[in-house]
């Protein structure tokens, strides 16, 4: 079709689209066609909170892109399969993501060993196949119940068999010296603004020492470590954590001496630091419904302003953490129709807090105000990404691939290192968790 063809067309189909719109609606929503899909709805999948998705349909058969008219009238009912089990779950009501797709998640306080019965409603109407039965044992975020076998947790996670991230991570590692490590990272890399954690896995429990001075963050470490022994037998594996905001090693894999593998929240394309999701996301998915709102979950039912009334600025905050960072601060008082970079809190260089001046915390939703036609389609694909991507489930997969990953490197056996400490799990004596894996004590039988 020639473009004299074309546009014609192209403006049909504008002047269409309202009434498309329109017409979608006026259609009313169908609870029998209408779909429910994700981790949610499987028993074996523990997650600090469980979730899944509900994509409206209208009676005609066609998926709604944008929220139904009227107030939401999605609503789920979830409680112990046996009237005999009784355990406190949150749910609160679905989440709409003004796609015409809600997302639920629902948090247990404890375990259930008959299983769940998931009722999901429209109006009155059962939703799908609604009601969903999660055969027990169902077991919640505390339980101390790890899966023997990671191939059988892994294929119920649904975990990728590839991570390309961590494949090229591990480029510059096809073996770990954990002798030369030892020598090296102690000295190497935690005596100047130090932010090193030592870890040793054995056995499923995690040991560690503290090297250097800024190391208060291994609190986000220690629980993800734990969460993740908490439901798959992990590795026995040595290594090295980066708790800093920065990357540590730039080495080349050609130098003399090569680069040392430290995993680390953050990287660069020119470090080669093993990079793990932040702590940040981390933290917030361990802690979803339970006083942290900021999570991959919750921001999905609030995308901020529409397109068309976001600012026309580049915005950052955050802490002192880099140089770089005042840097912004300075440009954004030479351009501040351009940039709004503000410094919340100061630490490394607090002599300049009185130059440069000190913002508010943002709130997480605010930072959805930035614009251009560039970065509204990065908003789109990021989107789309994020909510393939970076799941919780998914999170917890990536962590086990890295460590696995390392584990297979290790050219001598880990050990628990002088100084070195256990960190034990959270004790939950409010719940009741009966793990079918473990073998009953003789006084138990």
């Amino acid at each position: 079709m020639g473009s004299r063809g074309l546009l014609p067309l192209l403006l049909l189909l504008g002047a269409a689209l309202p009434l498309l719109r329109a017409a979608e609606s006026a259609d009313p929503v169908s609870a029998e066609r209408s779909l429910a899909w994700g981790p949610g709805l499987e028993a074996g999948l523990t997650l600090p909170v469980r979730y899944f998705c509900i994509q409206a349909v209208s009676a005609a058969g066609h998926n709604f892109s944008r929220s139904p008219p009227g107030r939401t009238q999605f609503k789920v009912v979830i409680k112990a399969l046996s009237p005999e089990e009784v355990t406190r779950i949150y749910t609160p009501r679905p989440l709409d993501r003004n796609d015409g797709t809600f997302l639920m998640r629902y948090r247990m306080y404890g375990s259930v060993r008959k299983g769940l019965k998931i009722e999901i409603f429209y109006g009155d109407q059962h939703v799908a196949q609604s009601p969903y039965i999660l055969k027990g044992p169902v077991y919640h975020e505390y339980c101390d119940c790890p899966e023997e076998d990671p191939e059988i947790w892994q294929n119920v996670m649904s975990c990728p068999s590839q991570e390309p991230q961590i494949t090229k991570d591990f480029i510059s590692f096809p073996t770990i010296d954990l002798q030369r490590m030892l020598k090296e990272i102690p000295t190497k890399f935690s005596q100047t603004r130090g932010a090193i954690v030592h870890y040793t896995i054995l056995n499923n429990r995690i040991y560690r020492r503290s090297l250097g001075k800024y190391t208060d963050f291994k609190m986000f470490s220690d629980e993800m470590f734990l969460s993740l022994a908490r439901k798959v037998h992990l590795p026995d594996v040595e290594f090295y954590l980066n708790v800093g905001d920065w990357p540590v090693e730039y080495r080349k894999a050609n130098d003399t001496p090569g680069p040392i593998p430290v995993i680390s929240w953050c990287g660069s394309v020119d470090s080669r630091d093993l990079v793990l999701p932040t702590y940040d996301v981390t933290h917030s998915t361990l802690e979803t419904l339970r006083g942290v709102t900021n999570d991959l979950l919750s921001i999905q039912g609030n995308t901020g302003p529409f397109w068309e009334n976001k600012t026309e600025r580049a915005l950052f905050r955050g802490r002192d953490s880099r140089e770089e960072r005042l840097h912004l601060v300075k440009l954004s008082k030479e351009n501040p129709e351009l940039l709004d970079a503000g410094i919340t809190g100061y630490f490394f260089f607090r002599e300049k807090e009185k130059e440069l001046g000190k913002v508010q915390l943002m709130g997480f939703f605010d930072f959805f105000k930035e614009n251009d036609e560039e970065a509204r389609k990065i908003a789109k694909e990021g989107q789309l990404i994020a909510r393939e991507l970076l799941q919780p489930h998914r999170l917890y997969c990536y962590y086990y691939k890295v460590l696995q990953k390392y584990a297979k490197r290790q050219a001598s056996k880990p050990e628990i290192r002088d100084g070195m400490e256990l960190v034990p799990q959270p004790d939950d004596r409010d719940s009741v968790c009966s793990c079918h894996r473990k073998k009953p004590l003789r006084e138990d039988l």
